[in-house]
């Protein structure tokens, strides 16, 4: 990666500032959810500064693998402490198996607007970065095979929060994280015009 100049610097700080700005009412989110939820929303938040200003001034982020790895495996771990380490235990098990009904819940019902912008941002957003980080590392990428993955890979992980009361087990979470994966695996050749990983 080249050096920075004063300008992407600058612009750095500042993106920085506003994210300290949105603070407090991010904080909310920590009632519901472990503390986490901040770091890897700044993480996300940083690095979509980061990559625009590098595209928009059409530079090139050179990463090692090992730290393309790296990054994957932090943010996965993130992810991890996000999903099965929450302030309090479900009294009960939770599930919903039709369709858009949460969605739909969270849309229409939900008043709080924070909590329901995040939970449907959220499950979309936060599982971008496993389509992106499959179209880097496979060699051979296939949407049928990428979504066979994803989709059993996130059941597990939804009937694992079900069964640990760490969450519900809920088909919308299914839906709304498998297109997640899909969008990141979509939009991979535009992030690739950035980031490029060095070989060795």
């Amino acid at each position: 990666m080249k050096a920075m100049n004063k300008g992407i610097l600058l612009i750095i700080i500042l993106s920085q500032i506003v994210f300290l700005g949105f603070l407090p009412v991010l904080t909310e989110l920590t009632l519901y959810l472990h503390y986490t939820v901040l770091l890897v929303l700044w993480f996300c938040y940083s690095s979509l500064v980061v990559f625009f200003i590098y595209l928009l001034k059409k530079e090139k982020i050179t990463l090692s693998k090992e730290v393309f790895h790296a990054l994957f495996t932090f943010y996965s771990l993130g992810l991890f402490i996000l999903l099965f380490f929450r302030p309090s235990l479900h009294s009960e098990r939770m599930y919903n198996l039709y369709p858009f009904n949460t969605i739909r819940y969270y849309m229409y019902e939900q008043q709080d607007f924070l909590i329901s912008f995040y939970n449907i941002s959220a499950n979309i957003g936060l599982f971008i970065p496993f389509g992106i980080y499959y179209y880097y590392v496979s060699g051979k990428a296939t949407m049928t095979k990428l979504l066979l993955t994803a989709t059993g890979v996130i059941g597990l992980i939804e009937c694992m929060q079900f069964f640990t009361r760490r969450g519900s087990l809920d088909i919308d979470d299914l839906l709304l994280n498998v297109i997640g994966v899909a969008f990141g695996y979509l939009i991979s050749p535009f992030v690739k015009k950035v980031i490029v990983l060095k070989e060795m």
